[in-house]
């Protein structure tokens, strides 16, 4: 009996030591898990007041996580592909072969890229503006410094920039912009040019303005409008920026919101982050809840007896 006991005792302190120890795999320089790290993100400026509200639920719901956001042009997110320190890139477009095979061969990680949602790009003008419809042919007009009226293109910098990118290769197909472009410093400086400026026609992701339920974006709203732009599917109606729009792509610029996972630990910070935004719930409800589109949650289209934001004209 008494080495019964003193074995039972034996393997109680044993159990007791190794239920308190610290998970050795914690210990590792930089090691994560989807509780418990910090990690480095390099994101789009244009897409800061969503993914800002993203990592602020997901550190809500995992105290011991810190996701530092690095807000930059895109050009610069590009940059960070081959920054080792950074485990996640959120841009306008997925990485190419090449750009894959350069971050295998440089980090000796596999990229994982998904896109988790869409958005689009707003055109903003002055509340008195007088010009408020747009064709896709008279924006390039515009953008070239082609057109005959007097008015303002502005961007969050002439290069580099998503919101140029798209403008150049989408809208544009290839062409440079004009010298009548001005460049502001953010999006932030778009919506404050534009505000003071009657003649402006701004250009700025639809994160920034789009969602109805945000105070500061109602307070950018009372100072600008959107423009009404040239439908895709109709001709001769015209579509103001909506989630619906984006949606049916009935918006003539709607764009992908991608991230790019260079993590080798699979059950790490940046792959549950990713998971959070593509596949969550919560994720995917709060790209639906900042007017965004969402690609991995169930959309509902309602008859309505008014259409917002359509307006047809012969």
């Amino acid at each position: 009996m008494r080495c019964l006991r003193a074995g039972q005792v034996w393997i109680l302190l044993l159990f007791f030591v190794f239920s308190c120890a610290d998970d050795p795999e914690r210990k590792l320089p930089g090691r994560t898990r989807f509780d418990e790290g910090i990690i480095h993100v390099s994101c789009d400026e244009t897409f800061r007041p969503v993914m800002d509200a993203q990592v602020q639920v997901y550190e809500a719901l995992y105290p011991d996580t810190k996701i530092i956001m690095h807000y930059k042009s895109e050009a610069e997110c590009f940059k960070d592909f081959l920054v080792d320190s950074i485990k996640m890139v959120i841009t306008t477009r997925q990485i190419s072969k090449a750009e894959e095979g350069l971050i295998a061969d440089s980090l000796k990680v596999a990229a994982e890229q998904l896109v988790v949602a869409r958005d689009l790009i707003a055109v903003i003008i002055h509340p008195s503006a007088k010009d408020s419809f747009f064709s896709v042919p008279e924006l390039q007009e515009l953008l070239t410094g082609k057109s005959k009226k007097d008015l303002i293109p502005v961007f969050d910098g002439t290069r580099e920039t998503s919101t140029v990118r798209f403008m150049i290769d989408s809208v544009l197909k290839g062409q440079t912009l004009g010298k009548n472009v001005v460049a502001a410093e953010s999006s932030v400086g778009v919506i404050d040019y534009v505000s003071k400026t009657p003649n402006a026609v701004g250009f700025v992701g639809y994160s920034w303005i789009g969602n109805q339920d945000d105070t500061t974006q109602q307070n950018f709203m009372r100072k600008v409008k959107t423009a009404y732009i040239e439908s895709t599917d109709s001709a001769g109606a015209y579509v103001k920026p909506s989630q619906f729009f984006i949606y049916t792509r009935s918006y003539p610029m709607v764009r992908d919101l991608v991230y790019v996972v260079k993590e080798r630990n699979d059950f790490g910070l940046a792959h549950a982050f990713a998971n959070f935004l593509r596949k969550g719930d919560k994720g995917q409800l709060i790209f639906r809840r900042a007017y965004l589109m969402p690609v991995n949650r169930p959309s509902y289209i309602r008859d309505a007896e008014l259409t917002n934001g359509i307006d047809k004209f012969k």
